[in-house]
């Protein structure tokens, strides 16, 4: 479920979420995502459908204000690594 780009887009932004890294190996990393469930969203609009789902409430944010919340990480192909909120 967490291809090497999905595996990389965490290493490199984990710091945006964490005090400390979490992961310091692609193998580490994937290990923490199957632990904490993290979730992938195939589009914004998935982002969006996720957040909901798990009750978060986004009433009156922007798509920009949700994207750049630091447990939504661009992986850069399109989808989006979702950590528990």
């Amino acid at each position: 479920m967490y291809d090497d780009k999905i595996v990389n887009a965490f290493l490199d932004k984990q710091l945006e979420l964490y005090p400390e890294a979490v992961a310091d190996t692609p193998d580490e990393a994937r290990e923490f995502l199957e632990d904490t469930m993290a979730a992938v969203a195939e589009s914004k609009a998935e982002v969006w459908e996720y957040l909901e789902e798990v009750g978060v409430d986004t009433e009156g944010l922007s798509e920009d204000e949700v994207l750049d919340m630091p447990e939504v990480m661009e992986v850069g192909d399109g989808r989006y690594l979702i950590l528990e909120i």
